[in-house]
């Protein structure tokens, strides 16, 4: 939530998704200079692929040791914002320890191939989202979801208040739109109203354009783009694409189907961790922000509180406090297949139970 040009970063990467047909999905393996940044402590783990160090052996009697945890890589997909505090809360607080596992979390940025680093080994887990998840699949990417952090995507259309909008409908009718066309949301939308009402202008990243004329409107995150714009002194109103009927699962937890097959429990304690690290997360998200905080200098601690308090209602569901943080479901992903396919995304929908594997 970087305003305004890191923000235009964050978009870049989303806009990964219309490209991806162009990037080979099992990339060659990037060397640890073109890693993401670590996550500000000094990382310890064993080069990929090498077996831990065996314990030393303890004199006859002596009690024996722990077995050590087991150190992983999570990369994310953008630096630390609150989209992600719930994996600093699991590390802070330590579930991720009681679990057994040293995590190390990789902050992300623009073009950083999470997708390709988790199918190729690089690290275990990695964030991405659903429609990214099913791309990847359909071009060759053995991933599986885990966990989906966000049930409601962020994802959404911002006007001015005064114009009196009811709706997205209502802001295709007139004014100026910025949005970047090739991102499968914005496909859904042009199907679904059509663009032939508004001028559709390239969106730049930040909300200058939006604060100046009162009829220009813009794609956000209703976590990011609309605080900043009312913090500069304007009327926004922003309303959500998932309540027009596309709404994909953002923020979700992969893995690689080998990492599945070869260690089924390594993966199953990642997702309690999580899980746990979310529920503390969303109880106080204090320690975790002033952690990210360090790690992300360009965001005020004003903007994490109000960042965090907005994601709330996204993230914590009245399914997920039936079935718990994280919660996925077939029908929510048969659903997003069958839209992808309609928008030409998709050839044909994958298996989905092949896909939720690792949920069952």
């Amino acid at each position: 939530m970087h305003f305004p040009d890191s923000r235009r970063l964050f978009l870049r990467r989303l806009a990964r998704l219309a490209s991806l047909a162009a990037v080979p999905l099992l990339a060659p393996a990037c060397s640890r200079s073109q890693s993401p940044e670590g996550d500000g402590r000094a990382s310890s783990a064993s080069p990929q692929g090498s077996a831990p160090a065996a314990p030393s052996q303890s004199a006859p009697g002596a009690a024996a040791p722990s077995a050590p945890a087991a150190k992983v890589k999570l990369a994310l997909n953008w630096v630390p914002e609150p989209e992600f505090g719930g994996f600093y809360a699991a590390r802070e607080s330590g579930a991720f320890a009681k679990e057994g596992l040293d995590v190390e979390i990789l902050g992300g940025g623009a073009g950083v191939p999470v997708v390709q680093m988790v199918a190729g080994g690089q690290v275990d887990f990695g964030i991405s989202g659903a429609d990214e998840v099913l791309t990847a699949r359909a071009r060759g990417a053995d991933v599986l979801p885990l966990f989906a952090v966000f049930q409601t995507s962020p994802q959404a259309i911002m006007t001015h208040e005064s114009r009196g909008a009811k709706g997205i409908a209502d802001i295709l009718k007139s004014g100026t739109l910025a949005i970047e066309p090739g991102l499968p949301y914005a496909a859904y939308l042009k199907k679904k109203y059509g663009f032939d009402k508004v001028k559709v202008v390239p969106y730049d990243g930040g909300v200058a354009r939006f604060v100046a004329d009162k009829d220009f409107s813009q794609q956000c995150f209703i976590t990011a783009e609309p605080i900043a714009a009312k913090r500069k002194g304007s009327d926004p109103a922003a309303f959500l694409v998932a309540s027009e009927g596309f709404n994909p699962y953002v923020v979700v937890v992969i893995t690689r189907a080998a990492l599945w097959k070869e260690n089924p429990e390594r993966v199953r304690a990642f997702v309690r961790a999580t899980r746990e690290g979310w529920r503390t997360y969303l109880q106080d998200p204090t320690r975790s922000n002033e952690i990210m905080a360090k790690l992300n200098t360009s965001m005020d601690a004003e903007t994490f509180v109000a960042a965090a308090e907005a994601q709330r209602p996204l993230i914590e569901t009245t399914e997920t406090k039936e079935k718990g943080l994280g919660v996925m479901t077939s029908e929510r992903w048969e659903t997003l297949a069958k839209q992808l396919v309609d928008l030409g995304v998709l050839e044909k929908a994958p298996p989905i139970d092949e896909v939720l594997v690792a949920t069952r």
